[in-house]
């Protein structure tokens, strides 16, 4: 099977939270695997080793990631309560904000971590009733 075709196929078969919830645990266990190198780091060298090891990759996708979210969550189609999307807009910045903070070797990835790793407990969460079903969902997933 082509690429395009397998890509096609997920679309087709996975909801929009369900490959949501995908990239974020690809991401976050991507993330993870690098957490104790990162904190045992001591120098620059060290460091700039682990982002050149693919830390460096994972930070940029996460941070793709959540520019792409914090683009729908303030689109006008967006669906989402208005206190949710504020919220999590709120937390898109923020992750864009310290993910130049761990890039220039001032913050730890921990707190990326737990933040990915909350939002993917909500996206994972057991869907409403009906929506199983085959019943579309009454606001738009993150």
């Amino acid at each position: 099977m082509s690429i395009a075709a397998y890509k096609r196929t997920i679309r087709e078969s996975e909801s929009p939270r369900q490959i949501e919830a995908r990239v974020f645990a690809r991401i976050t266990g991507d993330l993870n695997r690098h957490r104790d190198a990162f904190a045992a780091a001591r120098s620059g060298e060290d460091r700039l080793a682990l982002m050149a090891d693919g830390l460096g990759r994972t930070l940029t996708e996460n941070q793709k990631l959540w520019t792409l979210l914090r683009d729908d969550l303030a689109s006008s189609g967006n669906q989402l309560p208005p206190q949710l999307r504020a919220q999590l807009l709120s937390i898109a910045l923020w992750v864009e904000r310290h993910t130049l903070k761990v890039l220039a070797g001032q913050a730890s990835i921990n707190a990326l971590i737990d933040v990915n790793t909350h939002i993917l407990a909500g996206l994972t969460r057991a869907q409403p009733k009906g929506v199983a079903d085959g019943a579309q969902p009454h606001a738009q997933t993150v």
